[in-house]
């Protein structure tokens, strides 16, 4: 089956031209930064750019006659082979504009699935993006196929005309989107299986979400001294990671670092990462990374997308308690949006400021992070533990919340740790001695010091 090339296979940057449409029902004002910033991570070589007003879209070309017939002489004359039109094109529009300017033409769609094919590594990641581009590209079957007019002669004296070459294509799309989709089904199952593993570790789950380069993947590797890529692009991450970390004050928790969300991010690429997006839901904490840098109008926006796509999701909007907002860049931020942001910072408890770049704000993120951990365990508890019970201490390391540690001259262990719930039932099966000698906090501060040491005796 024959297939356009692929933009991002090229091994030469491609002339192209950005068109940003500015629709006469948006709200916001057009700017041609996000549309460059997407050509341009794919290596296109952007010769010319320009907003477009659009009052009335056109069926057929979705710009004006005379705008159609105006950009055919610019790129005949300028050599441009690729137009890319930052808005969404029906397949009849993106057909008629390619035959009226003669050039390859990418609407924001393909353009992000252009991306996408680029930065997936994983198997997995390859896998979704392929569904994502084979459903778009069935619903393009219309255009820039010069066999699809052919049919295949039918089979006996019955057989009619036979089957047309676009009904053959795409019935030979739907079987391979079939094939894909059961294969990553297969992934979902054995994620199913890696959370319920997770689960059963007791560690706080915390999920890093927010736009496409805000700087997520830095924050990532600046709490878990990983090496995950963090580059100044859009969509530098699409493959999931996570790691554990572990905070200043002992606390320990699962951190996952996801792909970026965008404006008006394609229903299939949504649905094609389901599989990796799942684990948003599974999270005790997000992480809302928000670009400090940017001006309060644009942050407010991106963090109005992020919250339509986890709407999309399936995330309903009880979020209280569960959403940290980590506003980073700050080291970029101009000096009347840092003082606003630090006013906020008095204001509200799920809020901290940051520049994963250069390490400011983090110990701060960092109490942050540890008082939330704090409270999705059981109260805190006290007990002695003898040297021989090595064991039983570092299990209550791996799996608990450990506030204080003294070891005396016999080299007894002296703990103040908190537990979740299925991490306590499982300490009293694992170590029932132990647990037995647990003492509540609260009820260990009330009485004298050889009152506890008694319970070691």
């Amino acid at each position: 089956m024959a297939r356009a090339p692929s933009v991002a296979s090229r091994s030469e940057a491609v002339r192209a031209c950005l068109l940003s449409c500015a629709f006469a029902r948006e709200k916001e004002s057009r700017t041609l930064d996000e549309g460059l910033a997407l050509a341009r991570a794919i290596d296109l070589d952007v010769v010319g750019a320009r907003i477009v007003s659009i009052a009335a879209p056109r069926a057929a070309t979705l710009l004006g006659s005379g705008l159609v017939d105006e950009l055919a002489e610019q790129f005949a004359r300028e050599e441009i082979a690729l137009a890319v039109v930052d808005a969404d094109l029906t397949p009849i529009q993106q057909r008629n504009l390619e035959r009226a300017w003669k050039v390859k033409v990418l609407d924001r769609t393909g353009l992000i699935l252009e991306i996408f094919a680029t930065r997936a590594r994983s198997r997995e990641g390859r896998l979704q993006v392929e569904l994502a581009r084979l459903t778009y590209q069935k619903s393009r079957l219309v255009r820039g196929w010069s066999h699809l007019e052919r049919q295949r002669g039918g089979a006996g004296f019955l057989g009619g005309p036979g089957e047309t070459q676009i009904e053959a294509d795409r019935r030979a799309l739907q079987q391979r989107i079939t094939a894909i989709a059961r294969q990553l089904e297969n992934v979902r199952r054995a994620r199913m299986l890696q959370s319920a593993r997770r689960a059963r570790s007791a560690l706080p789950l915390m999920s890093l979400v927010g736009y496409t380069n805000c700087g997520k993947s830095t924050l990532f590797n600046r709490l878990t001294q990983a090496d995950v890529l963090a580059k100044d692009m859009l969509f530098a991450t699409l493959d999931p990671t996570i790691r554990g970390v572990t905070t200043a004050g002992g606390g320990r928790f699962l951190l996952a670092d996801t792909v970026g969300f965008i404006r008006n991010l394609p229903p299939d690429l949504v649905l094609a990462f389901r599989a990796t997006l799942e684990g948003i839901m599974e999270a005790n904490f997000l992480l809302h990374v928000h670009d400090a840098s940017l001006p309060e109008e644009e942050r407010r926006r991106q963090a109005e997308n992020v919250e339509a796509v986890l709407t999309q999701l399936g995330m309903d909007h009880n979020w209280e308690g569960r959403v940290l907002h980590i506003h980073n860049k700050i080291d970029k931020a101009a000096p009347e949006s840092r003082i606003w942001l630090e006013n906020q910072v008095h204001r509200a408890d799920d809020f901290c400021l940051v520049s994963a770049r250069t390490g400011e704000g983090m110990g701060d993120l960092s109490r942050l992070l540890e008082t939330r951990i704090s409270r999705l365990f059981l109260g805190s508890f006290e007990l002695w533990l003898e040297p021989q019970e090595e064991e039983c201490r570092a299990w209550l390391h791996r799996h608990g919340h450990i506030e204080s540690e003294t070891r005396d001259e016999r080299g007894r262990s002296h703990l103040r740790v908190s537990l979740n719930k299925a991490a306590y039932g499982r300490f009293g099966k694992f170590f029932p001695q132990a647990a037995a000698r647990c003492v509540e906090a609260k009820a260990a501060e009330a009485e004298q010091s050889p009152s506890i040491a008694s319970i070691a005796e």
